[in-house]
């Protein structure tokens, strides 16, 4: 007998990844999507109690919690990340990581005694702890398990094309793992404390896949920091297969990765810069892989409270308003000139996007609720636009900002240049007079990139947002004075296509000195912004156009790179 479409009784878990059976990387919105309908099989027949592990003489177990998206991925799948699943369907971290884990946070002696060593004929003599792994303790793992993956560096930096748009994985949402470490003799407890205190490094310096894209990152961070800050930002939520909103913490890394790239980019050939921050930040494109040397953690102060809306009817969109530390690690030992070398440029690239830019969804454009809320004033029937970002609290406002007039701005950009520099060389890159990413959009390099400003008195004084929406200059047929118009240009993008332009509100403070405590300025809040405008010119009319309105008298701009 012949069962018709036989392949459809066969649970989503095991069909092939090909066409009409199964394609979990694919995203689509409707109720049957393959992601949705692998998902909602899977939870529906995992048993409902998680694995649990006692505590005896021998065996020790630790909790941590994880502060964004953990994933491992098992492999079983062509085209999609998606957990390691063990017995009766949990999801788990294996204990072979764990072990691998672990023995990276040892010392060379302490790595033998725990994990195991060569012998002379060639074997290995096993270690004394065996790692059992770790599962979630709760039935919270089951939520917000579809994560979108979208791909972002060719078409914010290099050129126009996309590649290949979102896409799909499976990873467990801010969940909470217990991990079990036994010992096969009986142990003291002074010598499991130092074990377990190589476990707590382990996982601070982050767990699972994609851990430099801020994924497996723990709530409790105290691997090697080379830098940290407080920062607070609103913006556009992003939006994950089921609607639902998410602010997702691996902005920061992402935009900064592509700061780094446009600046290497300005200094060497592309095939250089592209090599210098895989080594950085991490990614697929050499030898299989590469683990980057910069971990991140982002610590908000206020979780679950970040989320609200904007707009009303099919304008409502998810918004954030948040808060909180943002963490730089090191993952790999370094020797000590390349380390405080790599603390240097990772406090410049952080300095350098929060000086012109932003993160996440729209960072090229201000708030427009902030700074043009006329925009919305016909009952917000307008999408939102952009974002804001500034340091928050007085030791970032202290440390950090490096910009407070405009006749710094040149210098800061100068300086990021020469720190950058810096790196290169010691990466064995010779950098040479005129060579850099010529074939970029967006490389920094002074025959590709301008940057203008003006001193804005207050928020209501932002000059150049209107000049997004609306003619920068009037026609005046009297004086045969042409419409001047950005609007829907080359320069300023639109829907399908990224601009070439920037536009940011940077707030200027002021550092007073205290007559009380000489080394701790007084930090004073000012109405003053510095407005910004980053341009990488096209050859069309239009900019050339705009840009000998940005020299004149009337645009109020000065040139200052």
């Amino acid at each position: 007998m012949t069962i018709a479409d036989a392949y459809k009784k066969v649970p989503m878990m095991y069909r092939a990844q090909v066409g009409d059976r199964s394609q979990l990387q694919y995203i689509k919105k409707d109720a049957d999507s393959d992601i949705k309908f692998w998902t909602s099989e899977w939870i529906e027949r995992t048993y409902p109690y998680p694995p649990s592990f006692t505590p005896d003489n021998q065996t020790r177990t630790i909790t941590a919690s994880f502060n964004w998206r953990f994933v491992t991925n098992g492999g079983q799948d062509d085209g999609i990340i998606r957990p390691v699943i063990g017995a009766k369907g949990y999801p788990f971290y294996p204990g072979s990581s764990m072990k691998g884990a672990f023995s990276r946070a040892c010392t060379p002696i302490q790595r033998q005694r725990y994990c195991g060593k060569p012998t002379p004929d060639g074997d290995v003599e096993p270690g004394i702890l065996r790692f059992h792994g770790g599962y979630p303790v709760d039935k919270s793992w089951q939520d917000n398990l579809i994560d979108i993956v979208h791909p972002q560096q060719c078409w914010q930096v290099q050129d126009d094309k996309k590649e290949g748009g979102a896409f799909a994985q499976i990873s467990l949402y801010q969940p909470t793992l217990c991990f079990a470490i036994s010992s096969t003799i009986t142990l003291k407890d002074r010598e499991w404390e130092i074990i377990l205190d190589i476990w707590q490094k382990a996982i601070s310096t982050g767990l699972g896949c994609r851990v430099s894209a801020g994924y497996g990152q723990p709530k409790k961070f105290i691997g090697n920091i080379l830098y940290q800050t407080e920062l607070k930002g609103t913006g556009i939520a992003a939006k994950l297969l089921d609607d639902s909103a998410e602010f997702r913490t691996n902005i920061f890394r992402a935009g900064i990765r592509g700061h780094a790239l446009r600046v290497f980019g300005g200094l060497t050939d592309e095939k250089n810069a592209e090599t210098v921050v895989e080594k950085l930040f991490g990614g697929t494109k050499n030898n299989g892989g590469t683990v980057g040397l910069l971990s991140m953690n982002f610590q908000q102060k206020y979780p679950g409270k970040e989320l609200g809306t904007f707009g009303s009817d099919a304008w409502e969109v998810d918004t954030y308003d948040v808060e909180g530390c943002l963490n730089w690690g090191l993952t790999q030992t370094l020797p000590e000139e390349q380390e405080k070398a790599l603390k240097q440029l990772i406090q410049a690239l952080t300095r350098f996007g929060m000086v012109f830019g932003g993160f996440g969804k729209s960072w090229r454009r201000v708030d427009h609720r902030q700074f043009y809320p006329e925009y919305y004033a016909q009952k917000q029937q307008k999408p939102l636009i952009g974002c804001h970002w500034q340091w928050n609290g007085n030791r970032a406002l202290i440390f950090d900002v490096k910009v407070y007039k405009l006749e710094q701005v040149s210098k800061f950009i100068n300086e990021v240049q020469e720190i950058a520099k810096h790196w290169l060389k010691l990466q064995k890159i010779t950098i040479t007079s005129g060579q850099y990413a010529t074939s970029w959009r967006e490389s920094w390099h002074q025959e590709k990139v301008q940057v203008w400003g003006r001193i804005a008195e207050n928020e209501d004084d932002c000059r150049a947002i209107k000049w997004l929406h609306q003619p920068y200059r009037k026609e005046d047929v009297n004086f045969g004075i042409k419409q001047g118009s950005i609007y829907k240009s080359l320069l300023t993008g639109q829907m399908s296509q990224i601009g070439r332009l920037w536009h940011r509100m940077y707030p200027v403070i002021r550092l007073l000195k205290d007559p009380k405590n000489p080394k701790k300025p007084i930090v004073r809040e000012t109405p003053h912004y510095l407005e910004l405008l980053t341009i990488f010119p096209d050859d069309s009319e239009q900019t050339e156009d705009f840009l000998a309105y940005l020299s004149s008298n009337l645009s109020k701009f000065e040139q200052l790179w």
